[in-house]
Formats: structure tokens, sequence, C-alpha cells
């Protein structure tokens, strides 16, 4: 099978191992690069983790192509600290940090999830946080040649970012207000789907803006062949709009083999 083209998420996959052990695991699996969210505990982990993160990558011999901000504690339903008061300073502390990794590896796209609304606080004066956030970690990551991505999330009711037009408005915003022009968005099509998105028209409309691309299907968010969406065709309609970055694998393992997709799949 040709993997060349993909880049495994082992934040979601491979979690029957160690996360340390998960790179080893994605190239004895065939794959060249790999992904992760958020892997520490903290924002601003202990030297010793970050080194112990950068050789587990280097040792195994992949790319690291994507590495998310710390985004609070996500089984407990948090998705971002950026617009949030209360975290935006253990945000802009974490800049440095997940910046630093991908200058050591060579990472050039950052996931920033934006955060839920909090109840109790004007959204403006959220999405005012965020913006400003968003500006400092796009010049942060513009300084190594990346990129910060914004992406719309499903499955968390007061996440505000949904369709693609949601996350291209905060991207014009950072834009319009801070000058900073090194945001993209995420188009994971699975959430775009689940949120119900007109997805052909958001890959064709925001074509330009697109910086990175995760798959899973929809229901259950399983490999692709297990669901109703039709990723074929929308891999095709990214390649034929300039789209040639790598495609994540972010599901959820429902077989053995996970992998066992792959020779039957044309994009």
């Amino acid at each position: 099978m040709d993997t060349r083209a993909y880049t495994v998420n082992c934040s979601i996959l491979l979690t029957d191992l160690p996360l340390l052990q998960r790179p080893q695991a994605a190239r004895d699996a065939g794959f060249g690069a790999v992904e992760f969210w958020w892997p520490f505990e903290t924002a601003v982990p202990a030297d010793q983790e970050v080194d112990a993160f950068v050789a587990a990558i280097e040792n195994a011999g992949v790319a690291l192509t994507g590495l998310n901000f710390a985004a609070g504690n996500m089984p407990a339903g948090d998705r971002g600290l950026l617009s949030n008061p209360a975290t935006a300073a253990e945000f802009r502390d974490n800049i440095d940090v997940t910046v630093g990794i991908g200058a050591r590896l060579g990472t050039r796209g950052f996931n920033a999830l934006y955060g839920n609304r909090i109840d109790g606080i004007d959204p403006a004066e959220q999405d005012a946080i965020a913006a400003e956030n968003l500006a400092r970690a796009g010049k942060a990551a513009a300084r190594i040649g990346g990129v910060v991505l914004v992406e719309p999330v499903s499955g968390a009711p007061a996440y505000p970012l949904k369709h693609a037009r949601d996350a291209v408005a905060v991207i014009e915003t950072v834009e319009r207000d801070h000058g900073v022009t090194d945001l993209r968005l995420l188009a994971d099509l699975y959430h775009l789907d689940v949120n119900g998105d007109d997805v052909a028209a958001a890959l064709d409309t925001y074509a330009d803006r697109i910086g990175h691309v995760q798959i899973a299907d929809s229901p259950g968010r399983g490999e692709p062949g297990t669901g109703e969406i039709d990723l074929q065709r929308y891999l095709k309609q990214l390649a034929a709009n300039g789209y040639d970055g790598y495609i994540s694998l972010e599901y959820k393992a429902t077989r053995p083999d996970t992998f066992d997709w792959l020779p039957g799949f044309t994009a």
C-alpha cells in the first residue's frame, strides 16, 4: 500500500500502546509521518518530557507533521485554552513550547483549538482574546515557516466553530485586526460532515485557506468505508483544487487491522 500521502494521528490511533511507542508502531505499519494532539499533562512540561517525546519521533524515523497546542482537559470536555480569559495566559506560555518542538522536528502545522463558550462571559470578549492569542501563535509559527490551524469541531456543544465558514471568519479577523496571515483552515471532513456543513462547497470556497486535512468516516468516526461519507470524492476534489499536503488519519480503530482499507482506497 502507498502510505506516503498519509500521516497517522497517534493520539487517537495505536492507543493500545504507550504514547512514546506509537511513532515506531506507525513506522512499522508502513507510514512515514505522524501527528499528535498535545501529548503532555501540562501546558509547560519538564524538559526531560519534551526530550523523550522528540527522541521517540526521531528514533522512529518519522516526520511529525502536526502538533496541537495544549487544549486543556480534553476527556473532561475542554476544547482549547485560547479564548478563555482564565486560561489565556496558560495558552501563551504553551506557544513557545509547542513551536519549539516543531523547530526541533521540522513540524509546520500547529492546531489551536478555539475553546468552548464560557457561561457568564461575553462571547465578544472571548473572541477578542482568541484573536490576540491566535495572532501571537501565528507570529511564533511563522518564525519557523509554520502555520497555525483553526478547526471546526463536532461533539462539543459549547464549541463555537462548527462549519468551515466559522473558522475562516476567525482567520479573517486575525488578519484584519492583527495583521497576521499565518493561519489556515483545518478541514476535518468528519467534523464538517457531522455538523451538517456543505463539505463539497466548503472545499471549493475555501480552497486557498486549507492548511491541513483530517479524515474519519461517519457515523462512528471509524475507518474510511465504515460509514457514509464519500471520502474518496472529497480527497479527489481537494487534489483538483491544488491541495497537496498530508491527509491525517484521525479516526477510531474498529478492528485489529485498522489500516486494511488502504489498498483499495484511491483519492
